[in-house]
C-alpha cells in the first residue's frame, strides 16, 4: 500500500508539534507527506475524484491551525479567546475548503442516526463514567499530571475549566473523528485509518496535558472512539461518551486542587 507512507508522514508530524514541540520538523513531514501523495496520485487526480492528495493537505491545514498556538492549558481570557479561534478554525476552514472548493462531502458531522441507542451502548455509558472514576484520580494525582492545568480556586475558575474541558472534548471528535479520520478512511481500510487518526489525537492530548504515562490511556480512548463511530455512525453518541470521560476529568482537577472538596474519588 504505496499510499500509506504518505499519511503516516502527515500523521508523524502531529507529534513533531504537540510531543517533541519541534515546528521545523513537522512542516518537513507535512510537506514530505503531501508532495508524496502528489508524486503517487499526480497522474490519477481529477477535479471531482477522491485524490489522497487534497485529503491529505486538509489535514495538514488543521494541524498546522492547531499548532499555531500553545496548547498548555490556561483559563484567562485571551488564553479561551485564542483556543476558540484556532480550534475552531481547524474545523471549519478544512470544512469549507472540502465541501465549496473541492465540491465535496468528505467531512461531514453525522449528529443523529435514526437507529436508537440499545443496551449495549447504554451500558458503555454506564462503564465510561465507573473506569474514569476508578482510573483518572489515581493517574492525574499520582502522576502529578493535574498539575499541567492551572489552579481552580474560585467560583468563576471552576467555571471556566468546567467549559473549557467540555468545549476541547467536543472539538476532538469533530477534528479528529469527523475530519482526520473521515479523510483517512477514504483512501485505507477502517482499522489503519484508526490507527493514523489515534497518532495525531494522543499527541494533541499529551501537549494538553495528559503526560507521563496518560499515552496508556490516550491511545485506548483515541482507537476506541473511532471504533465506535464506525459501529454507530453517530457524533452524538461519541460526543457523549467523550463528554462523560470529560465530566470526571474535570472533578478530578477540582479535586487535585482542592482536597476534600469533593471526596468522591478514592484517591
Amino acid at each position: 500500500m504505496p499510499s500509506l507512507a504518505p499519511a503516516l508522514l502527515v500523521c508523524l508530524a502531529a507529534p513533531a508539534f504537540f510531543v517533541a514541540q519541534v515546528p521545523w520538523l513537522g512542516w518537513l513531514l507535512m510537506a514530505a507527506g503531501v508532495g508524496t501523495a502528489w508524486i503517487i496520485e499526480r497522474s490519477a487526480v481529477t477535479a471531482s475524484g477522491s485524490s489522497l492528495t487534497r485529503d491529505l493537505s486538509l489535514i495538514a491545514l488543521g494541524m498546522l491551525i492547531v499548532s499555531s498556538i500553545p496548547l498548555a492549558a490556561e483559563l484567562d481570557d485571551l488564553a479561551m479567546l485564542r483556543f476558540t479561534l484556532a480550534l475552531g478554525g481547524a474545523v471549519v476552514i478544512p470544512y469549507v475548503i472540502s465541501r465549496f472548493v473541492y465540491r465535496d462531502r468528505a467531512i461531514s458531522f453525522p449528529w443523529r442516526t435514526r437507529k436508537r441507542w440499545g443496551r449495549l451502548q447504554w451500558g458503555w455509558l454506564v462503564a465510561v463514567l465507573v473506569l474514569g472514576w476508578l482510573i483518572l484520580p489515581f493517574y492525574f494525582i499520582t502522576s502529578g499530571v493535574y498539575q499541567n492545568w492551572p489552579v481552580v480556586d474560585s467560583p468563576d475558575l471552576v467555571a471556566r475549566l468546567f467549559v473549557g474541558v467540555g468545549a476541547v472534548g467536543i472539538w476532538d471528535e469533530l477534528f479528529f473523528i469527523c475530519t482526520v479520520f473521515a479523510l483517512l478512511r477514504r483512501h485505507f481500510p477502517d482499522a489503519a485509518a484508526n490507527v493514523l487518526q489515534a497518532i495525531v489525537f494522543v499527541s494533541f492530548l499529551w501537549e494538553l496535558g495528559y503526560r507521563e504515562w496518560g499515552p496508556a490511556l490516550t491511545i485506548p480512548f483515541a482507537l476506541l472512539q473511532g471504533y465506535i463511530f464506525l459501529r454507530t455512525h453517530s457524533l452524538a453518541y461519541v460526543v457523549t461518551v467523550h463528554l462523560l470521560f470529560d465530566a470526571v476529568v474535570f472533578a478530578v482537577l477540582v479535586h487535585a486542587h482542592n482536597p476534600g472538596l469533593l471526596p468522591v474519588f478514592l484517591v
